[in-house]
């Protein structure tokens, strides 16, 4: 068997449809494009929202607020929820990690006893007032 004799297998493939090629195909006159009009010529494409040349309700709707596209976002834990964290596994009691700035420690509640240093979480002043006080270590 040669390489030009290769065929696909029966039922593999079927012949393209082709459009406008009078009544007796039944896709003759618009050829399955509807009426006239601009989605009747070839290459049109209509954007999302188009409403046909009247202000899109995109644009009627007020506008409100301002998204920061550069905010970092920060979890905020408190001291209490820290505990809770380190009783259900979640957090290891040795050492509690931040990672760049994402997790800020907040004064409310007490240091939880097992808590033994924090590395690279923000502090709040009341936060590290308490730390502080319970000589865990803090590592920036």
């Amino acid at each position: 068997m040669k390489i030009e004799e290769l065929k696909p297998n029966l039922g593999a493939t079927k012949n393209r449809r082709r459009l406008g090629r009078g009544p007796g195909s039944g896709w003759g006159k618009t050829g399955g494009r509807g009426g006239k009009g601009q989605t009747a010529r070839s290459g049109s494409s209509i954007p999302a929202g188009f409403e046909g040349g009247q202000t899109p309700l995109y644009a009627r709707l007020p506008k409100r607020g301002f998204v920061n596209v550069h905010a970092i976002p920060v979890i905020a834990l408190n001291l209490c929820d820290l505990g809770d964290r380190i009783e259900n596994g979640s957090l290891d009691a040795k050492k509690v990690v931040g990672s760049a700035g994402f997790l800020k420690i907040l004064a409310e509640g007490d240091v939880p006893e097992e808590l033994k240093s924090v590395k690279g979480a923000k502090l709040s002043e009341g936060a590290r007032k308490k730390l502080i006080a319970r000589s865990v270590r803090i590592e920036e």
